[in-house]
């Protein structure tokens, strides 16, 4: 089993633009484009760095695609950059014709997925999975923390096709021990238990690791599995961890649509796995606007508490479930809600 650290995490600052950068010096092939949020997507590193590999695409994320897609035919592997519901919603034709569907090794990295973002359903990224996953050829990846950021360029820089990654802006937890690899090919299965297969995807590993823990304190036995790549899922894995569980639940920081919570049914039901299933995300709303993030997970019952309720009451038990608390977190940590 990985190594995992106790909330309150330690955080990190522009862990992607780093490895970015420190990739780019090893292969020359690989080009930055931005969509006008060069340092709120940690890409002015890059531009400091190769400036003569930098495009500046401007507000212009429809022409950002079909640039990046030129380059891709050229032999290069761009790698595109700005807000997640930016690099989705907004330019999706273009991802079709021009990416997608001519396979090409285009890497779309959407910052502030799902409701990170506090501005409002115009910058909240809920349905960007949904969107990817339906697309053919395309890998959709929402890595947990710092440990994964790290990795997660060097990982997909050689993935046949393009690649749409989630990543959390700002201070990034550090979940992993240093020991830990992003695997592309796998979830990772954390721990074991028989009472609840629990799944969770990027952000909302954090609040999975914290109610497994208190479930566990609370004679309810835990399997908790981080799955890293949505698509293409791991599906041997979520069918073997399921089949030993009573009930199944689901955690991502996305509409309960088409994400994480979707593609794990999909695969119970091709497998014949009859289990009850509970999905913890956005119940098929729009968020609001928000001075903070945490508020908005907690409002929209992307929790700790909000995944502990649901494997408690999915198992039957009458009792109310157990109260989750949060760790206090200094400047420079991170807890979850």
């Amino acid at each position: 089993m990985a190594e995992l650290r106790q909330p309150p995490y330690p955080t990190v600052l522009k862990p992607y633009g780093q490895s970015l950068v420190a990739l780019a010096a090893r292969r020359p092939e690989i080009v930055c484009l931005s969509g006008d949020l060069t340092r709120q997507c940690e890409i002015d590193l890059f531009a400091d760095a190769f400036p003569d590999r930098f495009v500046h695409a401007g507000m212009a994320e429809a022409n950002m695609m079909g640039i990046a897609g030129a380059l891709a035919r050229d032999g290069f592997i761009p790698f595109v950059h700005t807000f997640g519901v930016f690099a989705t919603r907004r330019p999706l034709d273009q991802i079709i014709n021009a990416i997608a569907f001519p396979r090409l090794p285009v890497r779309i990295i959407g910052f502030m997925p799902g409701v990170s973002s506090p501005g409002g359903p115009s910058h909240q990224a809920i349905d960007d999975v949904a969107l990817m996953r339906a697309l053919p050829n395309l890998t959709v990846v929402d890595v947990a923390d710092a440990v994964e950021v790290r990795q997660v360029a060097a990982a997909i820089a050689d993935v046949d096709g393009p690649v749409y990654v989630r990543l959390k802006r700002g201070e990034i937890p550090v979940i992993f021990g240093d020991e830990h690899r992003l695997r592309l090919d796998r979830a990772d299965v954390l721990r074991r238990g028989d009472d609840v297969a629990l799944f969770a995807s990027g952000m909302m590993l954090a609040p999975a690791l914290a109610a497994a823990a208190l479930l566990e304190r609370h004679g309810v036995s835990v399997s908790l599995v981080n799955v890293p790549v949505i698509k293409p899922l791991d599906a041997a894995t979520v069918v073997n961890v399921a089949a030993a569980a009573r009930v199944v639940v689901t955690a991502e920081n996305h509409t309960i649509v088409g994400g994480l919570g979707s593609a794990v049914a999909e695969a119970l039901a091709e497998a014949g796995l009859g289990r009850p299933l509970r999905r913890i995300g956005l119940r098929d709303t729009f968020a609001e606007g928000a001075r903070s993030a945490p508020y908005l997970f907690a409002k929209y019952g992307l929790s700790t508490q909000a995944i502990v309720d649901a494997a408690w009451t999915a198992l039957g038990n009458r009792a109310p479930a157990p109260a989750a608390g949060t760790a206090p977190a200094e400047d420079g940590e991170y807890s979850p809600v």
